[in-house]
């Protein structure tokens, strides 16, 4: 029997998909479509706004945009355009718009990046379906929207959400370009990634050498013009990217903001050292979270087996076993058929970007948190729907239904395995595993078996366990820079992600520092057992446990937590600022250029959001960011242009070097300077002298 996957293709003259498929299955195919869509609307919207602002860091950055243009521009954290943040500033201008067009609130925030989730969703479908029919491309589609990972950034205010969406069009724009040898849509796909660069950096250009290996090998034309396609892609990508680095080297650097996370206020510095080289060697973490032992917060699991570790391995890695398998699996069905076959160039695309972004995400020492793996949820998304598929169609053959049973058995051994790391709901576990058990063997015993009957098992064993856990993050309110999808892991101490409002945090992994001392950072690292608070301001790092793996950060500002399994609580979470103070620094803010300055961006943000006005944040995200000296600040303050001082608990973020950075020197002259009240339970100094 021949099947469709086993004809060479036609490169002569290739048919559209959509002309091979009946109008029958085609109006359900749409319907089915349409209610996985409205499926994932509703997962990464009902709920949106009890996390608040979420990352404050960004939504302050939202709002900055709404107000200045020049914010706008260059991805400023306050509007008088003092500082930026560290990331440039692509996913900041979709909020910035939405902002202004509905105002400064958490859903304004918060439901772009929705949005933006059921456009990756559609978008994978389309690709998947282009090769391998509209089954597999559904199956794909559920799997993105279902991946715990990508509900809790679709949900979120950080940039990953965009970079997935951008990096999802590209490759589908790929595969349009690899149909027909199409320049627009490989010129296309390459200017998608260059915003994919401006969203997130050297991250985004991590697809291009599957994209373009696929291009070189596969698309119908000759050799010379293949390559001649590429290098104009690669045009269009630098184009896409470099206006805006050409933009800020090039732009007076005192007439516009310091560079966020850079040392020298040089964008070429940020984009090749702490969002490029030194994520992956760790030599470079200036403006990091943390900046412990020059990591930062690095997973330390670095290795093959990271992505399937403590830290990641319930954020992305449920499909991934198969995804791998699919790679084999669909190389072997490819293995042969002509140069330009395109289910082998979709391998290639998907393949690529897995293979490659997995490979860096593993072994990076640099900083790299656990949500950064949601980059990878549409290559494991999109070789899982069509790996099964294909090896569905090919049922006839044995080695082919040994292939599919042996893939949806590891998969349901490797859930079950997963489920087993938390205490929740362990009837899961049973579930998959009877399911994967009654797949394998339908799989195995019929050849004319159909397809209605095989899908619901295969669907509750590949998707049942994620979308669990992906309803558990939906209805789990988030903060903080460094959320984490599902519940708690009992594997160990880690990155969670839950917490309320949360103050800073103290010293290194293993002992907390002191706390605040007169609303001031202070106090040294702690004995490597405990966490510690003075005057019950500050949250400390949580001590060992068992001696061996450092705890949680305190959630809740006024107090610590414990070692232990343990989730981060308020790392970049919005603190509470009082009523008192937010009207203190709303009086006569239009006779200042910034109505307060404070150590580091994440104060700076609090500020913000509670006064709608500009706030200076003196070093940058963990206060070590030279963004002013101490001379030129002391001018500012005789010009009358800042009004306010204001110690909140987040400043230093256990840095090292705290003590040596110009923001400190800056805190130690006000504090020596001018006379601290308290304002609303937090400490500020006028800075105007009245």
């Amino acid at each position: 029997m021949t099947t469709t996957l086993d004809r060479p293709a036609d490169t002569t003259a290739p048919v559209p998909p959509r002309r091979r498929l009946r109008r029958p299955r085609l109006t359900t195919d749409r319907a089915l479509l349409a209610a996985l869509l409205l499926g994932t609307a509703l997962l990464y919207l009902i709920g949106l706004s009890a996390s608040g602002w979420a990352n404050q860091y960004y939504a302050a950055a939202a709002q900055a945009g709404s107000q200045s243009f020049k914010a706008f521009l260059f991805g400023s954290l306050d509007a008088s355009n003092f500082i930026t943040v560290d990331k440039p500033p692509a996913s900041l201008w979709v909020m910035d718009v939405s902002v202004w067009l509905f105002g400064a609130n958490p859903w304004a925030v918060l439901v772009p990046q929705a949005l933006e989730g059921v456009a990756a969703v559609a978008l994978l479908y389309a690709a998947v379906r282009r090769v391998a029919g509209p089954h597999a491309g559904l199956l794909a589609g559920a799997a993105l929207a279902v991946t715990p990972v990508a509900t809790l950034m679709f949900r979120y205010d950080n940039p990953d959400a965009l970079l997935v969406l951008l990096m999802t069009a590209a490759a589908y724009a790929t595969v349009r370009a690899v149909e027909r040898a199409g320049l627009r849509w490989l010129a296309l796909a390459g200017a998608l990634i260059g915003l994919a660069f401006l969203t997130k950096m050297l991250q985004g250009l991590l697809v291009v050498p599957g994209f373009a290996l696929a291009y070189l090998v596969a698309a119908p034309t000759t050799l010379r013009r293949r390559l001649l396609h590429t290098l104009a892609a690669g045009g269009a990508l630098v184009v896409s990217a470099g206006w805006w680095v050409a933009l800020v080297e090039l732009w007076p650097a005192g007439s516009r903001p310091y560079i966020g996370g850079s040392t020298n206020n040089s964008v070429l510095e940020l984009v090749f050292g702490y969002n490029g080289v030194g994520r992956l060697t760790g030599s470079n973490n200036n403006g990091s979270v943390g900046g412990q032992g020059g990591t930062g917060f690095s997973s330390n699991e670095t290795g093959w087996t990271r992505l399937f570790g403590s830290e990641m391995g319930t954020q992305i890695s449920w499909l991934l076993p198969l995804a791998l398998g699919a790679v084999v699996v669909l190389g072997w069905l490819t293995w042969g058929r002509p140069r330009t076959d395109l289910l082998r160039a979709s391998t290639i695309v998907w393949g690529g970007w897995l293979v490659v972004t997995g490979v860096v995400f593993s072994f990076a020492s640099g900083i790299i948190h656990p949500y950064y793996s949601v980059a990878l949820a549409p290559a494991i998304a999109a070789l899982a729907g069509t790996g099964v598929v294909a090896l569905w169609r090919v049922r006839d053959r044995l080695v082919g239904r040994l292939a599919l049973a042996a893939l949806l058995a590891v998969s349901a051994v490797w859930t079950n395995t997963l489920l087993g790391r938390a205490s929740w709901h362990p009837e899961l576990r049973w579930i998959v595993v009877i399911t994967g058990i009654v797949a394998a063997a339908l799989v195995l015993v019929g050849r004319r078996v159909r397809g209605l009957l095989v899908a619901p098992f295969v669907a509750v064993t590949l998707l049942l366990a994620p979308a669990a856990y992906s309803l558990q993050t939906a209805a789990t309110a988030h903060s903080g820079a460094l959320p984490s999808a599902g519940p708690a892991s009992t594997a160990g101490g880690g990155f969670g992600g839950r917490g309320g409002p949360g103050g800073g945090q103290g010293g290194g992994p293993g002992g907390g520092q002191g706390g605040t001392r007169n609303g001031i950072p202070g106090g040294a690292p702690g004995n490597g057992t405990t966490n510690g608070t003075t005057n019950g301001t500050r949250g400390g790092f949580g001590g060992q446990q068992n001696g061996t793996r450092p705890g949680g950060f305190g959630g809740q500002r006024g107090g610590g937590m414990g070692g232990g399994a343990g989730g981060m609580g308020g790392l970049g979470g919005a603190t509470t600022v009082s009523s008192a103070l937010t009207a203190a620094l709303r009086a006569d803010s239009a006779d200042y250029t910034w109505v307060a300055a404070t150590v580091s961006d994440n104060s700076a943000s609090s500020l913000e959001l509670a006064t709608g006005g500009a706030v200076m944040s003196l070093g940058g995200y963990n206060g070590t960011d030279p963004a002013i000296t101490l001379t030129q600040f002391k001018a500012l303050v005789a010009a009358k242009k800042v009004h306010y001082f204001v110690s909140l608990g987040q400043g230093f973020l256990g840095s090292t070097s705290s003590t040596s950075s110009t923001a400190y020197a800056i805190q130690q002259w006000v504090t020596s300077t001018f006379t601290a009240k308290t304002v609303g339970g937090t400490t500020v100094y006028d800075l105007t002298g009245s």
